[in-house]
């Protein structure tokens, strides 16, 4: 009876030893990663580190619009500065500075119409490159881009009728008017200090197609643009501008610069490209087509 107990017994010990091997083989697996306690299985990690140690840069703004082959330029419908031709291709300071300097890094320029208002969250999405419209360096804009160095000079202007100008010259506010104003843009901003009822529109074109009309009193919209667009000879010759909103506010010229993302090496190409453009003329050749070199900063 003694011997059939310890056999037993003997059997009972096998038994339980294999069932713990196997459970060790099929938590272990043949990577020879280890399993935590509570069954879940550590991932390897596969990130390969250099050989010097340093992690490996994050691609650059120049070689990721190197790479794809275009220079994806963000811009609104802004003579002289963005505008079309007759063909429907992009001309203007900007557009044609734009396609010099996409021609620079060996790529071609590509323009696509954004609603301004969203500039930021274009530019960070990488829908667009850079955004390369007359706009204005702001302190929001520093703060939420990479700016280049300023390249062309600029105020606010208000856009009224050609036969009510005579009202408007003596203003020391805005107060009470309906002005049509791009949507985020400096522009806006000087309305509401001036203490006007602003009426957003997706362009600056768009806010003298609101004085024309008459649902707006004035409109304010850039210094340059007000010079190609409003006034004898222009698409809008029953229109007019009269006070500079920056003098009204005692403000200096408001400077332009191109847009790129934060951190972006595009930004350093373009100030060298932009002091080459000048040192050989060719910056003021473009300027002197569309009859901005007066504006444009040139030291």
């Amino acid at each position: 009876m003694m011997k059939k107990l310890l056999a037993l017994a003997l059997a009972l010990v096998m038994v339980l030893s294999l069932g713990a091997c196997a459970k060790k083989a099929a938590q272990t697996p043949t990577d020879g990663t280890e399993t935590p306690a509570d069954g879940t299985e550590t991932p390897a990690d596969n990130t390969e580190t250099p050989a010097d140690g340093t992690e490996a840069p994050a691609e650059s703004d120049l070689a990721y619009v190197q790479g794809k082959g275009t220079l994806v330029v963000g811009i609104t419908n802004f003579d002289p500065m963005d505008y079309q031709d007759a063909d429907g291709n992009w001309i203007g300071f900007d557009a044609d500075m734009a396609k010099a300097f996409a021609e620079s890094l060996g790529v071609q320029a590509e323009f696509i119409e954004i609603n301004w208002d969203n500039k930021l969250f274009e530019l960070n999405s990488k829908a667009i490159d850079c955004v390369w419209n007359g706009m204005t360096l702001t302190d929001e804009v520093k703060s939420s881009m990479s700016t280049s160095d300023p390249y062309c000079l600029n105020a606010q202007v208000l856009v009224v009728p050609a036969d009510k100008a005579a009202d408007f010259e003596d203003l020391e506010s805005l107060e009470g008017l309906n002005v049509a104003v791009e949507s985020g843009s400096a522009g806006e901003d000087a309305a509401e200090a001036l203490g006007a009822t602003t009426v957003p529109v997706q362009s600056q074109a768009n806010t003298l197609m609101e004085v024309a009309a008459g649902t707006s009193d004035a409109a304010v919209i850039d210094l340059l643009m007000a010079g190609a667009m409003v006034g004898e000879g222009t698409s809008y010759a029953d229109l007019t501008y009269t006070l500079n909103l920056n003098e009204m506010q005692d403000l200096p010229s408001e400077e332009y610069g191109v847009g790129f993302r934060q951190g972006s090496d595009l930004t350093a190409a373009y100030n060298d490209f932009w002091a080459a453009s000048l040192a050989d003329g060719s910056a003021m050749e473009i300027a002197t087509t569309y009859g901005v070199q007066e504006s444009i900063i040139a030291d």
